[in-house]
């Protein structure tokens, strides 16, 4: 059950007409739109330094969003009452790819429901069982990696964790059908910032590139259609784990969802099922490649099982180069935060990057240091790579799970080095941050004794 008592900091009694707006660019909509879509990795910190940790920014298609890097405001707004700040609502720039019955697009009483139904198959005796399902995809992922030569690990990892989705979201990957949609949903995930524009813009659909997107969005809805009514004629739904058997064989029929409901979901989960563990992963070889001692120190820990330190592994490389850049709730009444007034129909913004990026809760910020997630880790509210709040990450356990069993089975197989000494740089691609080049590296196979 949820309450409408919010805390103190976010009471919105008529007091705060009188409170100001946080300061922020006065940069053009279009500008800010585009600083924020390609380059908001350099331009974000830029703008906390100038404005402080509380800022207003303009930017399509939201038009009104404040920017939060304080720790204490972000826990606010994650305690805060569900009912006051929306995070489907904050997430409609993927409403037209998701679905406007996605878990990531609804609230409140309709994101609860899909959350119950979603949530049995990522927790417990569930993911408990997609370890040797994981190992098995793993283990023949990178038997067949180059060696000796510089390859894109990032594309291998794609490859890998939506082969890993594909399977827990149908149950099987074999088919015309599926090999179709892994295509598609690779030019899907592939989109750049500008490409978002048409999303949001149907006229933008008739021409170029928003054309052919619009074209491989409609045709994955087909095959996703098709493959949702032949498994309801299935006879064996009861015997299947896989998550659309799952959803097909709810108990209670209040609970059952139509095929669009369905189709939102497993959109959803194919989407972001697969491209925040891929590109962490990448990022995780691209700094281990350049770190020789804690190579060996992750290597040892893959040989002897070690997978808490593989585990911080992973939550370093989505610490030092997050994959999603912020997370954002859209406020159905005003608030208070931190002296500001910040009015109904904003988003308030946690800055994922700033936080995990700040000193202040990460000494050396800039350094791969996995041992920060050793005994205790960061401090509370200070690594959110997943969200916070009720509206935390499902995948989240599944993910880390996944990304721990990769590195062992990379780790146990090869040495990795850099295919250049000079670290890669993010860029933007659709929503997410990824590395510029792929994050190229060169294995060679290990003499184990």
């Amino acid at each position: 059950m949820t309450t409408d008592a919010a805390p103190p900091a976010l009471q919105s009694p008529a007091a705060t007409d009188s409170l100001p707006l946080p300061p922020g660019p006065r940069l053009p909509l279009p500008v800010q739109s585009y600083l924020f879509g390609a380059r908001r990795h350099r331009w974000l910190p830029r703008v906390r330094r100038r404005y402080g940790d509380i800022v207003h920014l303009r930017i399509f298609p939201e038009r009104n969003l404040v920017q939060l890097a304080d720790v204490e405001h972000i826990r606010e707004v994650f305690s805060g009452p569900v009912s006051t700040f929306h995070a489907g609502e904050g997430n409609v720039v993927l409403k037209p790819i998701m679905g406007e019955h996605s878990v990531l697009i609804t609230d409140e009483d309709v994101h609860l429901r899909a959350r119950k139904l979603l949530m049995p198959a990522f927790h417990g005796a569930a993911l408990r069982g997609y370890r040797e399902l994981v190992t098995e995809l793993a283990t023949a992922e990178v038997e067949r990696w180059p060696a000796g030569r510089p390859f894109r690990s990032h594309d291998r990892m794609h490859a890998l964790t939506l082969e890993i989705i594909l399977r827990v979201v149908f149950g099987v990957t074999d088919g015309p059908r599926l090999d179709e949609l892994r295509t598609l949903l690779r030019k899907i995930v592939a989109v750049g910032p500008l490409d978002v524009l048409g999303w949001h813009k149907p006229a933008l659909q008739r021409f170029g590139p928003w054309r052919r997107n619009a074209a491989t969005a409609r045709r994955a809805d087909e095959l996703i259609y098709a493959e949702i009514a032949d498994r309801r004629r299935a006879d064996d739904l009861d015997d299947r784990t896989d998550v659309l058997s799952r959803l097909l064989t709810v108990p209670a029929e209040d609970d059952r969802l139509s095929d669009a409901e369905l189709r939102d979901q497993l959109v959803t989960l194919l989407l972001a099922g697969h491209e925040t563990t891929a590109t962490a992963l990448a990022w995780s070889f691209h700094e281990l490649a350049r770190d020789p001692a804690r190579l060996d120190t992750a290597t040892r820990a893959a040989d002897d099982g070690d997978e808490k330190y593989l585990e911080a592994v992973a939550k370093e490389a989505m610490r030092l180069h997050p994959v999603i850049s912020e997370v954002a709730r859209r406020l159905t009444r005003d608030v208070e935060i931190g002296g500001y007034r910040i009015p109904a129909g904003f988003t308030v913004m946690p800055s994922i990057s700033l936080v995990q990026g700040d000193p202040a809760h990460h000494p050396e910020p800039a350094q791969f240091r996995p041992e920060r997630f050793l005994d205790g880790g960061p401090a509370t509210g200070s690594w959110f790579p997943f969200g916070g709040g009720v509206r935390r990450c499902l995948g989240a356990g599944f993910s880390l799970l996944e990304a721990t069993i990769v590195l062992r089975e990379v780790l146990s197989r090869y040495r990795l080095a850099p295919d250049r000494l000079s670290p890669e740089p993010a860029r933007a691609r659709n929503i997410t941050l990824v590395p510029a080049r792929g994050a190229r590296i060169v294995i060679t196979p290990r003499n184990k004794v």
